[in-house]
């Protein structure tokens, strides 16, 4: 039997929410706080991240790496290569695609920082065991999965 709409599942929901958004701010306020300290936003490091440890990515692909729209893609692009951090390439075998890829000097950048950045991250998350890491990882992804996939409301 399925207690889905009853009172204390409705409450557990909500409750869920709470914490998990709240957990959430916490966390990104560490990294947005280590972030900053390099003239970075944490979408900006997002895009520099990826593209460190993927290479060069189309931008339909960076853009589905770091969960932004085209428009937004195109923008953070934008303030990384006025910031000397990233440039567009061209596809050599379709001129119409783009390639976002680091600079040397973004490469320099994110090589110096990200190691610092990891750290202020595992030291936000020093609450949890490793084990329970593991096992929140799992459930936030079944959790998110299972977002993902719900009817949305109209």
């Amino acid at each position: 039997m399925s207690n889905s709409g009853s009172k204390e599942t409705t409450e557990q929901a909500l409750k869920l929410f709470v914490v998990l958004s709240r957990a959430h701010n916490a966390v990104a306020a560490h990294a947005q706080a280590d972030i900053a300290r390099h003239g970075l936003t944490l979408m900006e490091f997002g895009i520099m991240e990826a593209l460190h440890h993927r290479g060069p990515l189309l931008l339909g692909e960076l853009q589905k790496k770091i969960l932004v729209t085209s428009g937004g893609v195109t923008y953070l692009l934008d303030r990384l290569a006025a910031k000397g951090l990233a440039e567009r390439r061209r596809c050599e075998h379709d001129r119409r695609a783009y390639y976002a890829a680091l600079t040397s000097e973004g490469e320099a950048l994110i090589t110096e920082i990200f190691p610092a950045h990891a750290a202020a991250l595992e030291a936000a998350l020093g609450g949890l065991t490793p084990e329970e890491k593991e096992t929140a990882t799992e459930l936030l992804r079944k959790l998110g999965r299972h977002a993902a996939e719900a009817e949305k409301p109209a």
